[in-house]
């Protein structure tokens, strides 16, 4: 018996990194697992090593409507939501300098929206209880 059986998490950015460590943790605990990412052949490579307990939905954190899908694919296939790891993120590493308008809005879009939208829209599928992981 894991700590996480029965649960149902979303981890956005799950597909590598953090994100995939804490998706295996998770099933290992006995959570079912939503993972969600910007790139196809990433997200399929994570579910064929997570397994049957994971589920992958493509999209980014910084586009209101795929998050509307993410959250639809999750009810329509768990009716809830436990536990969502806002883990998404990106970052560039220039010199201040070097750094352009469309550098900063994609940073601002992902890092700050991303995540505030990220959480709203899960809202409705939460029920007491739940956790958000920031």
């Amino acid at each position: 018996m894991g700590k996480l059986d029965g649960k149902v998490a979303v981890i956005t950015g799950g597909a590598t990194g953090i994100g995939l460590a804490a998706a295996k943790r998770f099933i290992e605990e006995g959570a079912f697992v939503f993972i969600f990412g910007r790139r196809q052949e990433a997200l399929d490579a994570a579910v064929a090593e997570l397994g049957p307990n994971a589920r992958a939905v493509k999209g980014s954190v910084s586009d209101e409507a795929d998050l509307d899908r993410l959250y639809a694919a999750v009810k329509a296939e768990r009716g809830t939501l436990d536990i969502i790891f806002a883990n998404a993120g990106v970052g560039s590493l220039l010199p201040l300098g070097k750094l352009t308008a469309e550098h900063i809005d994609e940073t601002f879009n992902t890092n700050v929206k991303g995540t505030i939208f990220t959480v709203q829209k899960a809202l409705p599928l939460m029920g007491e209880g739940g956790s958000i992981i920031l």
